[in-house]
């Protein structure tokens, strides 16, 4: 089984690569656009804000010619809330639903199987000012979002994800953007409640306003190892487990709490109020895939009695330090590091798909895969073979995942183009085209085809054939 002659890739497997609407667009401010949580967020020093981003609002015809000169056969991005209802909750904005239609419209044209993804961090301002998504007001806020989406774009868009990263927004919201520092726990799953609630009413509008319509979460997945074989670190890698994965995707697919997370939340005093009608509401709605990002997985400990070391290590979204009485944070000593510090695994992947089907039995879509590096642009050119190595391995574990019986829908990169990091800016890369731009120097903006470009070119082609 460890070394099976791999599977070829289905016919109709969805070749694709990601974007979020913040991250690309810029024109924060443009035809009516409201602004929303992330661009009012400071982001770290020395880093980039995104109020340009990348221009794509203004340059999405050249970008989508780029996307079909690429030879992808789906692409995924964001709409942005605010561009579609500037305040949350009032009046739409016509340019921003005539925008996204002129980009629907495109990829159609070029053959692009688009699949939308409906929230990707940027809540409208004003409902932030209302107590963003720990008001259940949001939840009808979103409701009515959704509906606009399925009336407007249903017949072009087949498939639909709603919530990119519920968990990392209850996790590492702070480190992202979508939270406030010093945030309690309470507060935080008070706001998951609701999300996974508005979640489950998109579930269920899509499935009655979308003929033939598809639609799944997307969170982030890091399947957790544990450092030895000592039942108590088994026993702390099974917790973070249920604390990072599986309560969301337990809520998402099933519309139950897990009881181990339920346990969990118990003991740290941060139940959510669940009010008569709300699992009702969670049992209806049901996914048809589930989509899930993957970057790396990550490695714990039983918990230590010293605090001081795992407050001394650097936290991400990917890299967590521990929870006192929960776990510790591990090296992994069989992985390498990406120069941001990042594990990479390939073979986790193939694990996650095992995981996520084994558990769950819905069609798998990878939403995010990618590789982070500064990249160099030398006479327009861009020699990144570290992202083809990296790509390359994490699509022969794909492949061999369909081999374990897995069924897997599609594989979409993150980023079609190089954008703004959530919270590395712009010397963070990820994209198959080169933006050329610095952190606080717009220069000219022109994209550069890097050799990973012809390399995804050539693995489409070939429907996964050709991994050279």
């Amino acid at each position: 089984m460890q070394y099976r002659e791999p599977k070829p890739f289905p016919e109709g497997f969805l070749w694709s690569a990601a974007t979020a609407a913040y991250q690309i667009e810029g024109a924060w401010d443009a035809d009516g656009k409201g602004p929303s949580i992330i661009d009012t967020w400071t982001p770290p020093e020395g880093t980039s804000d995104f109020t340009v981003a990348s221009d794509h609002y203004h340059r999405y015809g050249e970008d989508v010619a780029l996307l079909a000169e690429l030879g992808l056969k789906a692409y995924r991005f964001s709409i942005s809330w605010p561009r579609i209802i500037p305040d949350g909750t009032g009046e739409v904005n016509p340019a921003g639903i005539a925008f996204y239609h002129r980009l629907i419209d495109a990829l159609v044209e070029h053959g692009i199987e688009p699949i939308v993804t409906m929230y990707h961090f940027d809540l409208p301002l004003a409902l932030d000012q209302q107590g963003a998504w720990s008001n259940r007001a949001t939840i009808e806020a979103f409701a009515k979002y959704a509906e606009i989406l399925f009336r407007e774009y249903g017949e072009k868009v087949k498939y639909w994800l709603t919530i990119n990263e519920q968990n990392n927004m209850i996790l590492y919201g702070d480190v992202i953007g979508t939270s406030k520092p010093g945030t309690s726990k309470r507060e935080l799953y008070q706001t998951n409640h609701h999300l996974a609630l508005a979640q489950a009413r998109a579930f269920q509008l899509c499935h009655a306003l979308v003929p033939g319509g598809k639609i799944g979460p997307a969170p982030n997945f890091a399947l957790v190892y544990p450092e030895t074989c000592h039942p108590l670190d088994v026993l702390a890698a099974d917790d973070l487990n249920v604390i990072r994965h599986w309560l969301y995707f337990d809520l998402a697919v099933d519309g139950v709490y897990n009881s181990i997370a339920w346990s969990y939340l118990e003991e740290k005093g941060a139940t959510p109020d669940i009010l008569p009608g709300d699992l009702e509401t969670l049992s209806a709605g049901r996914p048809d895939f589930l989509g899930f990002n993957y970057y790396n997985t990550q490695t714990v400990a039983r918990p230590s009695e010293d605090d001081t070391q795992r407050q001394s290590k650097v936290a991400d979204q990917q890299m967590s330090p521990g929870e006192a009485g929960v776990y510790d944070s591990a090296d992994n000593p069989y992985l390498a590091k990406t120069e941001f510090g990042w594990e990479v695994d390939p073979i986790g992947l193939r694990a996650s798909f095992r995981a996520l089907w084994n558990r769950y039995r819905l069609p798998l879509l990878v939403t995010e895969n990618g590789l982070g590096a500064f990249d160099r642009l030398e006479d327009g050119h861009v020699h990144d073979q570290y992202r083809i190595d990296y790509l390359r391995d994490h699509v022969a574990q794909i492949r061999l995942a369909i081999g374990d019986g897995v069924d897997a829908l599609g594989y979409c990169p993150w980023s079609a183009i190089d954008l703004v990091s959530t919270h590395q800016g712009v010397a963070k890369r990820y994209g198959f085209v080169y933006v050329d731009r610095d952190e606080f120097d717009l220069k000219d903006l022109t994209r550069h085809r890097k050799d990973s470009f012809y390399w995804y070119q050539r693995l489409i082609a070939s429907n996964g054939g050709d991994l050279a």
